[in-house]
């Protein structure tokens, strides 16, 4: 089976809670920071939670699309939705921390353009031309593109373990999409493909910056709200079609209403995927979050199962694996934990703290 999953880049910290954060450099990765992200295992939870909920976004857009909506009419409503649903929260955060949010503006506008509407266009233009399949490999060379930032920005050149672990995932992922006997390729489509790759490269080093004060929820919040203003100005000038047709969908074998896929995509696929995306990244760091992104392939085909009665290949599972194998290589690779401190909050505490006391430090 050749997974089709329609995805959202997008497709992932902590707050700092300790003095030691304002000692990191403009990019989120000064010592501190990187030292912090040793503290990987909440980091890993809010990771695969992120992979997780951004997997579902395929199956819900599914049942969308073959009810009568364009991919583009799909993803404007499910960041602006989830903008809506992280509005009161991102309020209270933005209010709080206003200095932060003001100096981080022009960041935090690259993130909602950058990250959240244009890796979208460009994915979504990549599928018109070429199968859905090549279009997430191209996306997720990403990957690449976060190390090579990490050695360029930062003067810290991939080791052994971690060129290995690349190649491991990029050879699980092939398996697992399926590329074999592909016909010939559009270069359109392939230089839409690229431009998602750097969309998502995008989405990990800004969702990174852990030092800029800027709540994770704020940031998510006001990025999606960016993002589908901007999607909503593409579809205006024709870049992407824009029709939607309100009727009954089929999703987990039932007829329901369209607004249940909606309201998943908004909630689930959206404005927790992003949240948890941002935690996780701030914890990781661009590279190994980018990584471990990449088991959002695995769980769309498992949300593919479940939702839609794909049943995952033998195949895919192999490539499952060698996915899972490169992220431990790159894993392995990072810097050895750091011990935790006494003043640092539980992870779920630093989440609440982020949406009511604008959280970081």
């Amino acid at each position: 089976m050749s997974i089709q999953p329609l995805r959202s880049l997008h497709p992932v910290g902590p707050v700092c809670v300790t003095a030691a954060c304002d000692s990191a450099d403009e990019s989120g990765m000064g010592a501190s920071s990187v030292q912090r992200w040793g503290n990987s295992a909440t980091g890993l939870g809010f990771a695969l939670l992120s992979a997780g909920t951004f997997g579902t976004s395929g199956s819900f857009a599914t049942s969308l699309l073959a009810a009568g909506w364009s991919p583009d009419s799909v993803v404007i409503a499910r960041v602006a939705l989830g903008a809506l649903l992280l509005a009161v929260p991102s309020a209270i955060a933005v209010r709080r921390a206003w200095p932060a949010v003001r100096a981080a503006a022009g960041m935090t506008l690259a993130y909602g353009i950058g990250a959240v509407a244009a890796a979208q266009v460009c994915f979504f233009n990549a599928v018109r031309y070429i199968p859905i399949g090549v279009a997430l490999l191209l996306e997720y060379l990403g990957i690449a593109l976060v190390v090579g930032w990490v050695w360029l920005r930062h003067h810290q050149p991939p080791r052994a373990l971690t060129l290995a672990g690349m190649a491991t995932c990029l050879v699980g992922l092939v398996v697992v999409l399926d590329l074999f006997g592909q016909a010939r390729l559009n270069p359109l489509g392939v230089a839409w493909g690229l431009g998602a790759a750097f969309g998502l490269a995008s989405y990990f080093v800004l969702s990174a910056r852990a030092n800029d004060g800027v709540p994770p929820i704020a940031m998510a919040g006001l990025g999606m709200g960016i993002g589908a203003v901007a999607l909503t100005l593409v579809g205006v000038v024709g870049v992407l079609p824009l029709h939607a047709r309100y009727v009954d969908v089929t999703l987990a074998g039932h007829r329901m209403s369209w607004l249940v896929p909606i309201v998943g995509l908004a909630l689930v696929a959206a404005a927790i995927a992003y949240v948890a995306g941002i935690s996780a990244a701030r914890r990781l760091g661009p590279k190994l979050s980018s990584f471990v992104g990449l088991t959002e392939v695995l769980f769309a085909v498992a949300w593919a199962w479940l939702l839609l009665g794909q049943l995952p290949t033998a195949t895919q599972g192999i490539g499952g694996v060698l996915i899972i194998g490169g992220i431990v290589l790159v894993r392995l690779d990072e810097p050895a934990p750091e011990p935790a401190s006494a003043a640092d909050p539980p992870a779920l505490t630093e989440l609440v703290a982020s949406a009511a006391h604008g959280g970081a430090g």
